[in-house]
């Protein structure tokens, strides 16, 4: 799965954007994708803090994680 393939997912399931974001940043109560120097990171944006923040080496297995917290699948 790539950001991609995970925007079209999102949005046909008509997940509210304000709940996340594909492009990382410190929004307030939302869920994060965002590539950077160490791999991909995952995480929930509260209060200017990264919570439950997890690391991946590629994208499709951060974007599936991604999708799976967003359903309420990941623990």
């Amino acid at each position: 799965m790539t950001k991609k393939d995970l925007e079209v997912i999102l949005l046909e399931k008509k997940i509210r954007k304000d709940s996340y974001s594909l492009s990382g940043g410190l929004p307030n109560e939302a869920y994060c994708i965002h590539e950077n120097d160490f791999g991909w990171e995952v995480y929930y944006s509260e209060r200017g803090n990264k919570t439950g923040l997890k690391i991946f080496q590629n994208e499709n297995e951060a974007c599936s994680y991604f999708c799976d917290l967003i359903f309420g699948i990941a623990k």
